[in-house]
């Protein structure tokens, strides 16, 4: 007998979306908590300012981490 997955038992898509909406979700606030406690370190010292590319870059490579995160969580590594 060969397990089934999610998909396979019978209109569980809708389950399957929105376990991954809760992932995106959950790793755009860590990201945007995560840059806003960069950006204030990074402006405490020597009156530096924090560019809008660079806010937007630690943005885009902390979901990229947290993406790596989950996937290797997800798939079972």
């Amino acid at each position: 007998m060969k397990p089934l997955t999610f998909l396979e038992v019978g209109n569980l898509g809708g389950l399957v979306a929105m376990i991954v909406m809760m992932i995106i979700g959950i790793s755009l606030v860590i990201a945007f908590v995560l840059t806003f406690i960069i950006k204030a370190v990074y402006e405490s010292k020597d009156n530096r300012k924090y560019s809008t590319k660079q806010y937007w870059q630690t943005v885009i490579v902390i979901l990229l981490i947290c993406g790596l995160i989950s996937g290797i969580i997800c798939g079972g590594l």
